[in-house]
């Protein structure tokens, strides 16, 4: 393949593990704590997750042999930001406010019965 197939395969995949890694990072982590986050958070470890992706790819396409330095340094990047995305995630699940001003109330209504006796 020729060098600009390759630089578009790696757009297109770019592309699509964007989405991928915030929607997995979403479901195993809760998107209640996803949203409790700052943006730069996101931006950096789910954007430094797919870029690592993409490197890691392109590190074994490149290469004649798979399982190479540059690929095994890759996946040791993926695994280190994954950690890093449980451990941030994690430290928001315990930091997590709980407002019980939001829940209802359940109603009770107290009633009064006047027994009267005929005798």
């Amino acid at each position: 393949m020729t060098l600009y197939w390759l630089r578009f395969a790696y757009a297109v995949e770019l592309l699509l593990a964007v989405p991928a890694v915030f929607t997995l990072w979403s479901q195993v982590g809760g998107q209640g704590h996803l949203d409790l986050m700052p943006w730069y958070y996101k931006l950096l470890l789910g954007g430094g997750m797919s870029i690592a992706c993409v490197l890691a790819t392109a590190a074994v396409v490149e290469r004649d042999r798979f399982p190479n330095g540059r690929f095994l340094g890759w996946v040791g990047a993926i695994v280190l930001i994954g950690a890093v995305m449980g451990a941030v995630t994690y430290y928001y699940h315990l930091h997590e406010s709980y407002d019980e001003t939001d829940e209802e109330q359940p109603a009770s209504a107290a009633m009064r019965f006047k027994v009267e006796s005929r005798a």
